[in-house]
């Protein structure tokens, strides 16, 4: 799986929409309440550090079972220092790529895709550390 073009953050527009303050039900059907608690920027939920992170879009499958799919939008922080098993974009043989970093027994990229299983453990530079990933529901 590659990720395509970087979009950095360079220009910070603020667009405030409302936050419900009754949460969603998934289970049972729930009651409709239409109470705004707070006006919500989702940019400043999704990014901490505006000088260290970057949106990448998805290509590919190979992380279709982490529930990360062609299309979708990473927000990555570049300052977060990766940890076992987090989701990382990295650099193997000068193209990034996305997959799990597994530090145990040996450092290597681990794909989340069952039919086309792939580990690298090639010389890869970590570039940063995924702390969401957004998708279209539909």
């Amino acid at each position: 799986m590659r990720v395509s073009k970087a979009l950095p953050l360079t220009e910070r527009k603020q667009i405030s929409l409302p936050l419900f303050s009754m949460p969603v039900n998934a289970g049972s059907q729930g009651h409709a309440d239409d109470y705004v608690d707070e006006m919500l920027d989702l940019s400043k939920f999704l990014v901490k550090r505006p000088a260290s992170t970057f949106f990448v879009r998805v290509e590919g499958e190979s992380m279709i079972d982490a529930a990360i799919h062609p299309g979708d939008l990473l927000v990555v922080d570049r300052s977060v220092e990766p940890r076992h098993r987090d989701i990382v974009i990295a650099i193997v043989d000068g193209e990034f790529t996305v997959k799990s970093l597994y530090k145990k027994p040996n450092l290597r990229l681990v794909s989340h895709n069952r039919n086309k299983p792939t580990e690298i453990d090639e010389p890869f530079e970590v570039w940063g550390v995924v702390l969401w990933v957004l998708h279209k529901a539909r």
